[in-house]
């Protein structure tokens, strides 16, 4: 466990973590615990991005949370680069602004907004944050009620002259993030980077990225990385892993060997 930078009252708390001072909410059960404990959170997703985020690029992430990922890919893509940061709740977009703005991060544009296939209006509410949960698996499909935030279409939205990554987290709306985004695809042909974790929309995903002409490979991090950055050895996520997509652009010859190629009919998921 880390020691805590901040202790006040309140539900957030701050530690000296891998890629800077990180603010957390201590109530959260899987992103602040992660932090809070190992000073980091599922850095095998960040290490996936190393090996192809480079200086000047420009990453669109959708589902920016408080930037646990949003701090290291704006080191990997330099001053150079951008990041555009889309997090729809507003408690976690102040904090997420807030760990940006501590770290002194000024390649980061922080867009408090949902993503999806139509513009709009979404209502969220805000949640109990001094409760235990886990903040980041709100799933704005299924909710009434609350403050609107904006919702765009990243073809609308964003206007670029290069995109390296696309990272997509939304809690079972990435088919409605990408199909907003196809032409933002067509023209830059980024790596697509998808969380997949819900059974029952899984075919679909799967079938709307390869018809973009994209081969896919999943990606299945442990919560729990052995070599945190805090040394802590205690495991608190046994047997828990991310369950992501990497989606590479058929034109592009790269070997993905030691990743099991995608196939709509199954999952991993599936008898767990």
């Amino acid at each position: 466990m880390l020691k805590r930078l901040i202790d006040a009252p309140g539900f957030n708390t701050m530690v000296r973590a891998r890629h800077g001072l990180m603010l957390f909410n201590r109530n959260d059960i899987y992103v602040g615990r992660s932090i809070g404990k190992y000073g980091e959170f599922s850095e095998a997703e960040v290490n996936l991005f190393a090996q192809f985020c480079r200086a000047g690029d420009i990453v669109v992430e959708a589902g920016s949370n408080i930037g646990a990922h949003t701090l290291p890919l704006s080191r990997l893509v330099g001053p150079a680069g951008r990041v555009h940061a889309f997090e729809p709740q507003r408690i976690v977009f102040q904090t997420l602004c807030a760990n940006l703005a501590i770290n002194s991060v000024t390649n980061v544009e922080a867009h408090h907004a949902a993503l999806a296939a139509e513009t709009g209006i979404v209502r969220i509410p805000d949640l109990a944050y001094e409760q235990e949960n886990n903040f980041g698996g709100l799933e704005l499909a299924r909710l009434e009620g609350g403050a609107p935030v904006p919702q765009r279409r990243l073809d609308d939205c964003l206007v670029l002259q290069h995109c390296r990554l696309i990272k997509i987290d939304v809690e079972g709306m990435e088919h409605s993030v990408i199909t907003g985004a196809r032409a933002l695809i067509a023209a830059h042909r980024p790596f697509l980077y998808v969380e997949n974790d819900r059974l029952e929309k899984s075919a679909a995903l799967i079938t709307l990225i390869e018809s973009l002409g994209y081969r896919l490979y999943w990606h299945l991090p442990p919560m729990f990385n052995p070599d945190n950055f805090a040394r802590d050895e205690e495991n608190v996520f046994p047997n828990l892993i991310s369950v992501n997509m990497l989606g590479i652009p058929a034109e592009v010859p790269i070997s993905m060997e030691g990743f099991a190629s995608v196939s709509a009919g199954a999952h991993p998921l599936q008898g767990r």
